[in-house]
């Protein structure tokens, strides 16, 4: 049976969930910009700004949702378990 190793299993649900908050956050704060930059710019500017504020919701959502399945292996089952048997203490005489 293959060995399991540390860096072969997926990451945790903790790391991956802070990962995907990252994301998502780096995606709002843009859109956040954009939206600022809207009262600023003119002519294409202000197109592009738009289309970010507007698009950029559900682009980080999708981009957010999007669970980490090919950086991570599969993780191989462990091995049949076997029973030991407490040597008997009176021992051979």
């Amino acid at each position: 049976m293959k060995q399991q190793s540390i860096t072969s299993l997926p990451p945790s649900p903790e790391a991956e969930r802070r990962a995907r908050m990252i994301k998502y956050s780096v995606a709002m704060g843009i859109r956040m910009i954009c939206i600022v930059l809207m009262l600023f710019v003119h002519g294409w500017w202000l197109l592009v700004c738009a289309a970010g504020a507007i698009l950029l919701p559900y682009f980080a959502v999708v981009v957010a949702n999007v669970h980490g399945g090919a950086q991570a292996g599969t993780v191989v089952r462990p091995g049949a378990i076997e029973v030991y048997r407490k040597p008997d203490e009176s021992g051979p005489q």
